[in-house]
């Protein structure tokens, strides 16, 4: 058994995960629950002993419900909730072989690749204090380097001056107290805004072979092809808060331990990943039958090993898909179901029916979430100096005018609140600057004025289908 535990997973209930939910997304209780059980049961393996959690799999789930709804938002929620590694992919951009599409397997390496980025930045926070300090060391070597490169600009300050005498400036018992001057105004801003001449490290990039993309290509070579690639280096001059900056990172990446940060990301990969299938409907085999149907069976059967259990060679290593969280979801308005293989169904056994949206849902969106769609406009109209203050009439009409659009044209659910607002919005974004200039330092947005903003857009049903 792995020791992995992500940060809140093993002291979160399902009611606590849900409650979490609850704060980002709204309604779908069916669904949140389904997902906050199934990561539960994660930590809840974990505390099994080995031969009985080597039979425990994950509960795999598959969302039904149509676009809008909230099933990306739900597991995208989860994997933060619980400092997961999280990868939404397309089951179509997926075709089996000999077809033009990505390798199935592209996904689990895309998941490590998250997962060492989630790592890498845990450890540079470890070690960021300590890496400042190496970084504002180099940088006084630096500054002193250049000062006695350039005798004829002395320094400001007659006591930061590079003491003399001696052809090695650290047998003198004077340079230390030299640094340690030059440090203390390195630290108050003193040399903020003069420029100096740094070597740049560039890292090298591998090249795309062929027409397939770097993904595509064995882990093996790719490796092995970055390695034989030379480090860049060039001089390049910038003021000294950007090369502390760049110095900085580069004393970061001496200090993680990169070995380790490979095992640990495939560790959280294999123990905690969360992989969203979108879209799975869309392989599905109708009855219709169909060009498109060898291919569609073709992705099913690459999916299947992946989601039972196999392993991937990565760059970075094997990564065993045994224990990682799939969650799958499609519409399901041409297909069930039941018309993907029985294999595959098998490995979904939670099936979870999200509910479509109707005024009142949307209506509670544009309220409660935190960082709703109108606490944003708030936020960023505030940034100009321009206050916005929404009346409940606004709210109202903003509710109605997307239930009715999504009635009329198609159904994109809560995405169509975004095109509302932004279109409410239109012209006070444009001005907001030039009203505060005029002396206009609060907007309501009321009822009428949320219709007025529509009304030519509702007036003609083809420039809706076109705008909203």
């Amino acid at each position: 058994m792995g020791s992995y535990h992500g940060r809140s997973m093993s002291n979160l209930t399902p009611a606590e995960i849900v409650s979490a939910l609850d704060r980002h997304i709204v309604g779908q209780q069916s669904a949140k629950k389904a997902v906050a059980v199934a990561v539960r049961n994660r930590w809840r393996r974990q505390q099994l002993p080995e031969p009985l959690a080597r039979e425990v799999v994950p509960r795999n789930m598959i969302m039904i419900g149509p676009t809008g709804v909230g099933k990306t938002e739900i597991a995208r929620r989860l994997a933060r909730l619980v400092d997961a590694p999280f990868i939404k992919v397309e089951a179509t951009k997926f075709t089996e072989v000999g077809y033009v599409g990505r390798d199935v397997e592209s996904m689990i390496r895309d998941l490590l690749e998250l997962a060492i980025k989630m790592i890498r930045s845990q450890q540079a926070e470890e070690v960021a204090e300590q890496a400042d300090q190496a970084a504002r060391d180099r940088m006084v070597s630096l500054l002193l380097g250049e000062m006695t490169a350039e005798p004829e600009t002395p320094p400001k300050d007659p006591d930061d001056a590079p003491a003399e005498g001696g052809d090695d400036p650290s047998h003198d018992p004077s340079h230390d107290r030299v640094r340690a001057r030059m440090r203390l105004k390195l630290d108050e801003g003193f040399f903020d805004e003069r420029e100096i001449e740094i070597t740049v490290r560039e890292k090298p990039t591998m090249p795309i072979i062929g027409g397939g993309g770097n993904d595509q290509i064995d882990p093996g070579l790719g490796s092995m092809l970055e390695n034989l690639m030379p480090e860049k280096r060039h001089r390049r001059k910038m003021k000294v808060t950007r090369a502390i900056k760049i110095l900085r990172e580069e004393e970061t990446e001496k200090l993680i331990d990169h070995d380790r940060l490979g095992e640990r990301a495939i560790e959280r990969t294999e123990q905690g990943g969360i992989v969203f299938i979108d879209e799975i409907d869309k392989i599905a085999i109708s009855d219709r039958g169909g060009s498109g149907d060898v291919s569609r069976q073709g992705v099913q059967r690459d999916l299947l090993p992946i989601v039972e259990g196999s392993s991937v060679t990565t760059r970075h290593g094997v990564v065993n898909t045994d224990n990682i969280l799939f969650i799958a979801a499609g519409a399901f308005h041409g297909a069930k179901v039941s018309d993907l293989m029985p294999e595959l169904q098998g490995r979904f056994p939670i099936r979870v029916e999200l509910e479509s949206l109707d005024r009142d849902d949307f209506r509670r969106i544009l309220e409660e979430p935190d960082s709703s769609l109108t606490e944003q406009q708030v936020a960023l109209m505030g940034a100009e100096g321009l206050k916005v203050v929404f009346e409940e009439s606004a709210i109202d009409a903003m509710a109605d005018l997307a239930a009715e659009a999504n009635e009329r044209l198609e159904n994109i659910g809560a995405r169509r609140l975004m095109t509302i607002i932004e279109k409410v919005f239109e012209e006070i974004a444009f001005d907001a600057s030039e009203m505060v200039a005029r002396g206009e330092k609060s907007v309501a947005i009321t009822g009428d004025f949320v219709r007025k903003q529509l009304e030519t857009v509702l007036a003609d049903e083809d420039l809706s289908r076109f705008v909203l």
